[in-house]
This record gives structure tokens, C-alpha cells and sequence, in this order.
């Protein structure tokens, strides 16, 4: 029994150690009421036991016909000694039973305060960083609201300009509407590209020929073929009037009269700046516009061969560029021919500065050789004093030799 009791007791202190951990609080408890209503119905059934034992003692002796004797009544005595023995000892695990659910209680209400503890620390850290994410996530947001509105500020005024320069456009065009101003937008083409190309030396703006005609360029080429004449011409209303036409008919009217205007062009062109014996026999006629160009030689063949027939060479400003290109690589090529006399004399003199330095190259090559030479000699003297030390070398390490071996030597030393 006192065994019984002290595993009761040792289960009560496991369980009550048992009851730190905060997920089994609750079941414990549950199962040390359980223990205790256990142990008092041990207690209800040993008490009716010892008393149904007497009984069936008495009964015993009675139908036996004498009265109880001494051994009877010990027995008894006995009896109720050690159930008042077995009543203490359950009063006593009833007791560290409670004692056992009092710790419990405890360590279940230390356990409980230091998990709310913990979960306010870990909530108070976790409401921390939420502040501090939401805090950076607004800054972020706000960061982003203000590069937005600057680039939306920034698309309006895009958009403003977007519209200024469609006014200006439209403007454009109808300055272009006027023959005086598309001539000087032609002209303004011409001489940019001119001016790129060429150095100012080879060409002229606006120059007076003999016959009082001014032409918008002239590019001083030698004979053959001379100068040549550049004219800046821009046909642009026929050409819209055929872009913009609503019927066929219409169409093919104005590009009759495309083909017309460019044709009296070409003839102005051929008649008033291509002179004899002051121009070349060729002109160009520039047209600032890729498009125009291209419809000219696209659907206008006739003004193409009327072109050539009068030797007014149509040009774009695509064209117009190979075509100086060419013009500067023909003047360089002039000025090389122009310089060729002076560059024969110069490579004669060069050739003579060769011969002479030839000969001074000769002349240091056999100084070379005899510095070789004596180099050779020299190094030949300092082998022979290199062996001669070697010698001497040897006959400080022979010291301790005999004297009659080494006067020999020192005889022959002498002599050489």
C-alpha cells in the first residue's frame, strides 16, 4: 500500500510538471478529478469490504453456537486497525492529490501568464513592423504619386507641344501654298546641303551670269565640263492638287499639268544658264521634295526624257547629295593634278634624301663591324685574364703541398 500510494503521489508530481505545457492544461485537470473520484470509491468499497468480512465472522461463530473467543475479536481489532490505517493512507493521497492539483494550477497559471506575456511581446512586435511596412508602403505609394503626376505634367506638356507643332505644321503648309515662299524654302535646302558638302572655294550663291541671270547656285567646276548651274524649283502646288483630288479625272488632270509645270521648267532652266563658253552644257534642276522626285520618275516619263534631251538633270536632295560627292572627289582630283609637279620634285628630293641616308646606313654598318670586332678582342683578353686568375686560384689551394712541386710552377709562371 505505501508503495501504491507513493506511485499515486510520483504520478501526481508528473503530472503536475506535466501541467507547464500550455496545450495539456486543461486535460490534466480533467483526469486528476477523475483519479480523485477513483479514490474515493476505492475508499467506499474497502470500508464495505472490512464490514462484510465481520459480518461473515460473525455469522460464523454464531451458527458455530459459541460466543466470539479472544483470536475473533483481535482479528477483528486488526481488522479495523488496518482499515483506519487504509482510510489515512487514501486521506493522505486525497490530500497530495490536492497539493498535486494545487501545483498544477499554478504551473498552469505561470505557464499561462508567460504565454500571454509572450504573445504580447510577439504581437506588440508584430503591430512594430506592420507600422514600420505600412509606413515605407506609404512613403512608396507617395514616392510613386509624385513621379507619376511629374510624368503626367510632363505627357501634358507633351501633348501641348504636340499640339503647337501640329498648328505650326499646318501653318507650314499654308506658307508653302505661296510659289515666292516655297522658292525660298528650296532655296534654304539647296544651299544647306551645298554648304556641307562642298568647301566654300568651289561654289557661289545667287551669281550673275553674263546674260543678267542670277542663278540660286554655281559650283566652279574646271573644263571640262565648267561650271555648273543649280536650280532650285518646287512644283508643289499641282502635286498637292493631284494628291488631294476626288476623282480620277481630276487626278490624271493635274498631274497632266505636274508634268507641264516641270516641263516649263526644265526649258527655263536650259535657256536661261546653260551658256556657251561660260557655263557647262549640263544644269541641274533641284526639287526639295522626295516625293515629287519620285513621282516624276515614277509616272512622268516624258518629262524625264525631255530632261535629258535639254541636259537638265533632275535632283532630290538624296540624289543631290551623291552628286556632291562626286563633285568634291572631282575637284580633289584637280587639285591633285594641279599639285603633280610639285609633288614629282618633292619625291625626287626624297629619293636623293634616301640614296644619302643609304650610304650613311653603309657607313655606320661597317663602324658597327669594327666595334664588333673589338668587342670580340676584348672579350677574348678578359677569357685569358679570367684562366690566368683561375691559376692563381688553384695555387692558394695548393699551398700545403710539397715546395719542390710548386717552384717548378712559379718557374713556368714567370715565363709566361
Amino acid at each position: 500500500m505505501d508503495r501504491r500510494v507513493v506511485g499515486w503521489g510520483e504520478i501526481g508530481e508528473n503530472r503536475g510538471s506535466a501541467g507547464s505545457c500550455h496545450s495539456c492544461s486543461v486535460p490534466l485537470v480533467g483526469i486528476d478529478r477523475e483519479m480523485a473520484k477513483m479514490i474515493e470509491i476505492l475508499l467506499v468499497v474497502l470500508t464495505i469490504a472490512v464490514a462484510a468480512v465481520g459480518v461473515v465472522l460473525l455469522r460464523t461463530h454464531g451458527s458455530a453456537g459459541g460466543a466470539p473467543d479472544d483470536h475473533f475479536h483481535r482479528s477483528l481489532a486488526q481488522m479495523m486497525e488496518q482499515q483506519q490505517q487504509l482510510v489515512g493512507k487514501v486521506d493522505g493521497l486525497a490530500q497530495h492529490q490536492a497539493a498535486s492539483m494545487g501545483a498544477l494550477k499554478d504551473s498552469v497559471h505561470v505557464s499561462q501568464t508567460k504565454l500571454s506575456a509572450e504573445l504580447g511581446q510577439h504581437l506588440e512586435q508584430v503591430k512594430e513592423k506592420v507600422g514600420v511596412n505600412l509606413t515605407d508602403a506609404a512613403r512608396a505609394t507617395a514616392a510613386s504619386l509624385g513621379e507619376l503626376t511629374q510624368r503626367l505634367e510632363a505627357l501634358a506638356k507633351a501633348q501641348a507641344n504636340i499640339a503647337d507643332l501640329s498648328q505650326q505644321v499646318v501653318s507650314l503648309k499654308h506658307v508653302l501654298d505661296d510659289k515666292q515662299a516655297r522658292g525660298v524654302f528650296g532655296e534654304m535646302q539647296l544651299n544647306d546641303l551645298v554648304a556641307d558638302a562642298l568647301p566654300a572655294s568651289a561654289y557661289e550663291f545667287q551669281r550673275v551670269l553674263s546674260n543678267g541671270r542670277r542663278a540660286d547656285c554655281l559650283i566652279d567646276l574646271p573644263n571640262p565640263p565648267g561650271p555648273i548651274v543649280i536650280d532650285a524649283k518646287f512644283p508643289l502646288s499641282s502635286y498637292s492638287a493631284m494628291l488631294s483630288a476626288d476623282s480620277d479625272a481630276d487626278r490624271a488632270r493635274h498631274a497632266r499639268q505636274l508634268g507641264a509645270d516641270t516641263k516649263k521648267h526644265i526649258n527655263d532652266i536650259a535657256d536661261r544658264y546653260i551658256l556657251v563658253g561660260e557655263t557647262a552644257d549640263s544644269a541641274l534642276m533641284f526639287i526639295p521634295s522626295e516625293a515629287v522626285y519620285a513621282e516624276l520618275h515614277a509616272h512622268h516619263p516624258s518629262v524625264i526624257e525631255l530632261s535629258h534631251r535639254r541636259k537638265v538633270f533632275i535632283v532630290s536632295p538624296t540624289t543631290m547629295m551623291a552628286t556632291l560627292t562626286t563633285v568634291r572627289a572631282v575637284l580633289r582630283d584637280v587639285q591633285m593634278r594641279e599639285q603633280a609637279g610639285l609633288i614629282q620634285v618633292e619625291v625626287v628630293a626624297m629619293m636623293h634624301d634616301i640614296t644619302r641616308l643609304l650610304e650613311r646606313v653603309g657607313k655606320l654598318e661597317g663602324h658597327f663591324d669594327l666595334a664588333q670586332r673589338d668587342l670580340r678582342n676584348i672579350r677574348i683578353s678578359a677569357d685569358k685574364v679570367a684562366s690566368r686568375s683561375g691559376k692563381i686560384e688553384a695555387l692558394e689551394l695548393t699551398e700545403a703541398e710539397s715546395t719542390s712541386d710548386a717552384l717548378p710552377y712559379a718557374r713556368e709562371h714567370s715565363a709566361t
